[in-house]
């Protein structure tokens, strides 16, 4: 008999051949079974969708196609730009892996002049200029959904100021494809905000703006007694003297999960109703929740106004501009960026706004949306009412607090019932979940005077909005008549990277800085104070000798100044030394100490396997 004698070279190549067999087989199992694995080993999880983004994709029932223009080569110089495009790539890659096929996906160059820049166009994206050769450059996303019933939605350009909201911009972009109807929207109102067409006043610029974004409907408090569950906003403006049933039903309203936002005012200038009724009842013109916010924790005073002086608007009175103290333009510095409503807003105005507290007793959270600066006061309602003919008055022994109070802020809370005798079908004594209600304490921002301004054009009326209040509204109405899961989105975090520990160095030097800086006033203060002293005129000394000692005086100072000076320098320079130091320890690390650990590593392995090799020999 013949034996076969299979050589060993021959084997160590069918092993080979076999592994490599293997492996193909198992990228072929893992390509099918593991689409949608992913590990995201980020700090922040940037790229993980979170749960409310993951609700509405898999809620999703019809197909539908993402379109991303990107300018790619008028971009080429514009690197941050880039690396942002990257990031919002990544997570459309990630929700359209999650849609498993009803989302499709395509990324488009749009270059000048082709019919790609004019679709782009057409779907109402807003190119940005800065680009390479002056090309215009496109960044936003268009959705489309696959049965053609549905209008197109877009993102017209992904603002890198946006982009800890990218995530909740691309998921309402989803939300409005795949639930394209309107939410529906209850006005609760003491104002004349729908406008009286018999008189031909129309309504205000900002329920005009809502009838876009919702399906409006007026709500009369008189005989108020139940809400309808299926309103998915409601706004009660000015509420004055509601009835408990009224009461109840808004109550039970945010009990049941409903989401309400209240604007209050302590001098409400839009009341149009008498200040003294034909009965002889007064009226403030302020308006009050009492019974629900002390039911919800939260202090509201209606008979103070918020001062600020630093934010004050300029007004027009008796052909003169001044500062009105009560009638504030609140900017960037006082908006929450965390918060989606107010993230891309640059200004907003109130007028004799009051404010809201927390009890002392309540476990819920007040999360500021707008706030004044430290520079605000409390002032007495009346007191602002009577200086409407001159509010420079208002000035008039003036003491700021140094506190920044709260005009605007999200209430969160499971919130209890501020009507625990009733036993109404149906009632609720506490929320089953957590819940939310916005809280502002002005009403004169909703109206045109503080945020638009009307001209005649061509025999139509011209909006042009000098302010964000409009948008402050719309944001309110469109983030809260959103799904439950849109309003989970958490605001993600920036993916640039800060250098923190340059950052404390900064911070420690700053403050070095600051101390140095108050010696240094202190010591001017009392010099000044000391050459005072040593005036002519004092303690009769004699001109020869007080100017002697003036200029021993001075002199001494410029020394002092001058070795201050010296220590500031000597602080900046020590902090430039610890950066310094600090860039070329991790220069050495990434480029001499791993590199030379991961060739250490190599040799000492070769040079194992190579010791192991000869003693088999």
């Amino acid at each position: 008999m013949r034996h076969f004698h299979l050589s060993r070279s021959f084997l160590l190549r069918l092993s080979l051949f076999g592994i490599a067999g293997l492996f193909l087989v198992a990228i072929a199992i893992s390509s099918m079974s593991l689409r949608t694995a992913r590990i995201d080993l980020t700090a922040d999880r940037i790229y993980t969708l979170t749960p409310g983004t993951q609700d509405i994709v898999d809620s999703l029932r019809k197909p539908l196609t993402l379109t991303l223009y990107f300018s790619e080569h008028a971009t080429r110089d514009l690197p941050q730009l880039r690396s942002y495009e990257q990031r919002v790539h990544e997570m459309l890659r990630e929700i359209a892996v999650r849609a498993h096929g009803r989302i499709r996906l395509k990324v488009i160059d749009p270059v000048p002049y082709s019919d790609d820049e004019d679709a782009a166009e057409s779907y109402g994206l807003a190119p940005a200029t800065g680009g390479s050769n002056g090309e215009r450059v496109f960044f936003g996303l268009v959705g489309t959904a696959g049965t053609g019933d549905v209008p197109p939605q877009a993102i017209p350009f992904f603002d890198p100021a946006r982009e800890s909201f990218v995530e909740y911009d691309i998921a309402k972009l989803l939300y409005e494809l795949g639930m394209p109807q309107k939410p529906r929207l209850g006005v609760i109102s003491s104002l004349p905000v729908e406008g009286n067409l018999v008189i031909g006043e129309p309504a205000w610029a900002v329920i005009r703006q809502l009838d876009q974004l919702a399906e409006v409907t007026s709500i009369d408090p008189d005989g108020l007694k139940h809400i309808d569950p299926a309103l998915k906003v409601l706004l009660l403006i000015h509420p004055k003297r509601l009835s408990d049933d009224a009461q109840y039903a808004i109550d039970q309203y945010v009990l049941h999960g409903g989401h309400l936002v209240v604007f209050v005012d302590p001098d409400s200038e839009m009341d149009n109703a008498p200040l003294v009724d034909a009965h002889g009842v007064v009226d403030d013109h302020d308006s009050d929740l009492r019974r629900l916010f002390e039911a919800w924790g939260v202090v509201y005073d209606p008979a103070k106004v918020v001062l600020d002086r630093s934010q004050a608007l300029t007004i027009e009175l008796n052909g003169n501009s001044i500062g009105h103290p009560a009638m504030l333009g609140l900017g960037t510095q006082d908006l929450n960026h965390d918060d989606v409503v107010t993230a891309s807003l640059q200004r907003v105005n109130f007028s004799t706004a009051g404010f809201f507290e927390l009890a002392t007793d309540t476990k819920a959270r007040l999360i500021p949306l707008v706030q004044t600066s430290d520079e605000a006061a409390v002032m007495s309602a009346q007191r602002v009412r009577d200086a409407a003919g001159d509010p420079t008055s208002l000035l008039e022994n003036y003491e700021p607090t140094h506190e920044r109070y709260v005009l605007a802020a999200r209430l969160r809370d499971t919130f209890r019932t501020a009507f625990p005798e009733r036993r109404d079908r149906g009632h609720l004594d506490r929320a089953v979940a957590p819940g939310e209600v916005v809280l502002v304490a002005d009403t004169d921002l909703l109206s045109d005077r503080l945020w638009i301004d009307v001209q005649p054009l061509l025999g139509q009326q011209q909006l042009t909005p000098f302010a964000n209040n409009g948008d402050f509204v719309a944001n309110l109405v469109d983030n809260l008549g959103g799904s439950t899961a849109l309003l989970s989105i958490r605001g993600r975090v920036n993916s640039q990277r800060p250098f923190t520990r340059v950052r404390a160095l900064q911070a420690a030097a700053d403050r070095k800085f600051l101390v140095k800086k108050r010696e240094l006033e202190n010591e001017l203060y009392e010099t000044q104070r000391r050459l005072a002293e040593l005036q002519p005129a004092k303690n009769g000394a004699t001109p020869t000798t007080a100017t002697a000692e003036q200029r021993r005086e001075v002199e001494q100072y410029l020394q002092r100044k001058l070795a201050i000076g010296k220590e500031l320098r000597d602080v900046q320079h020590q902090l430039n030394a610890e950066i310094d130091a600090l860039g070329l320890r991790l220069k050495f690390i990434n480029i001499v100490l791993v590199p030379g650990l991961v060739a250490l590593i190599g040799l000492i392995y070769g040079w194992r396997r190579t010791r192991r090799s000869r003693r088999v020999v």
